[in-house]
């Protein structure tokens, strides 16, 4: 369920509160070679489905910064901010990854809308964020992230 606010005012409104739960989405194996063939990062455990069968996660798993990269569109679903000109990802403050993603799970994103603070010519929001994986004890990833929108 998506909350959506107009303009930097009703943003700021928002600031301290949960902004709920993503849909689930599948991490296939062609999202994971995909992701492979754009960073040219073709390690086995997440390219070679034989052989990551036989290593440590009995699967092939996710790239971590697949699972990040999936922040964003999780994220839209979330909160939709409309009557700016511009929104921009500011970066990150923590980022940590507990649990892989093995091919065929699918996740999700809970977030709260942590803090809102004024730049100049818009606002800075502090996303907390966590990446579940659907039956999993322990998050793919836990993340702050910061955005900025403009007037």
């Amino acid at each position: 369920m998506s909350i959506t606010v107009n303009g930097l005012d009703e943003l700021k409104k928002l600031a301290g509160s949960d902004l709920g739960t993503s849909d689930w989405i599948e991490v296939t194996q062609e999202r994971i070679d995909t992701f492979a063939d754009a960073t040219g990062d073709h390690q086995w455990i997440h390219v070679d489905p034989e052989k990551a069968k036989e290593g440590p996660f009995g699967a092939p798993i996710a790239h971590g910064y697949l699972t990040l990269s999936l922040f964003i569109p999780l994220f839209t679903e979330l909160l939709d901010v409309q009557g700016v000109t511009t929104k921009v990802n500011y970066g990150l403050n923590k980022v940590r990854f507990p649990s892989p993603v093995k091919v065929g799970s699918r996740i999700r994103l809970v977030a709260k809308l942590a803090e809102v603070e004024e730049v100049p010519g818009g606002v800075q929001i502090t996303v907390d964020g966590a990446i579940e994986i659907e039956g999993g004890a322990k998050p793919a990833a836990v993340l702050q992230s910061l955005s900025r929108f403009y007037a």
